[in-house]
């Protein structure tokens, strides 16, 4: 342990599981005090397990914006939230989009980290940071990525924004490439391994990305004090194949 976070309080939104959870892990370990939010408090229940008693968690539904102001009027000072909220990713041909359906995919990972930027900014301690989560479609879309490439191009300009109006509060986002995390849920297991395996013989460090792989680009934005405004890529060179 570091103690890089020591002293320090974490809200990580879409923590129980994936990106948010090792995330989660990481703080700890950084010796920060941790707060995980997420929907569903059985799943935040066996995260807490795992994380330790420095960290505590609140089930939060993070599509419901009054959620979101009562959470933050409750819970106090803090000094970095990261949001990797997110369910299963929409991959579709353009003409067979319901474009109702579509509109649902911005709800947790736009909206939701918009509506916690806006009542979260507001208990940030001073040298605070803001981290969401993009990905790299918004540079390299492909065929049926069309609303993930959207939502994740949203996000990045959301980040920008932020950084601006937001300041002194430091505002980045992360870019995950393909992880092997359940955000592939919408998936068979048999589709996913393929799906890892023709990945990892194309990208240059030969095998896709772990959710630790990627918090440590949390970490890195959570405690350089001169990044804002940056969208940091962790893909295993994906976007240049």
């Amino acid at each position: 342990m570091s103690g890089r976070l020591s002293g320090q309080r974490v809200i990580v939104l879409g923590a129980s599981s994936g990106l948010g959870l090792a995330v989660a892990r990481e703080a700890v370990r950084e010796d920060a005090e941790v707060m995980i939010v997420s929907s569903q408090i059985a799943r935040i229940e066996k995260a807490l397990a795992m994380l330790g008693p420095k960290a505590q968690g609140c089930a939060l539904d993070l599509r419901d914006e009054s959620a979101i102001e009562r959470f933050f009027n409750i819970c106090g000072a803090f000094d970095h939230m990261v949001y990797t909220a997110g369910d299963a990713l929409q991959l579709a041909p353009l003409a067979g989009t319901n474009l109702q359906t579509a509109r649902s995919a911005f709800e947790i990972r736009y909206w939701g980290a918009m509506a916690a930027a806006k009542y979260g900014a507001r208990n940030l301690r001073p040298g605070g940071s803001l981290t969401l989560t993009t990905g790299i479609a918004a540079q390299k879309p492909h065929a049926n990525w069309t609303l993930v490439a959207s939502v994740c191009g949203a996000v990045e300009a959301l980040t920008r924004a932020l950084a601006v109006e937001l300041a002194p509060i430091r505002v980045n986002a992360v870019s995950p490439g393909v992880v092997a995390t359940n955000l592939w849920s919408g998936m068979t297991e048999d589709a996913c391994q393929r799906m890892y395996a023709d990945l990892a013989a194309k990208l240059p460090v030969g095998r896709v990305g772990s959710a630790e792989d990627v918090a440590a680009a949390y970490l890195f934005l959570m405690t350089s004090g001169f990044a804002t405004g940056q969208v940091h890529t962790v893909d295993g060179g994906g976007v240049l194949m």
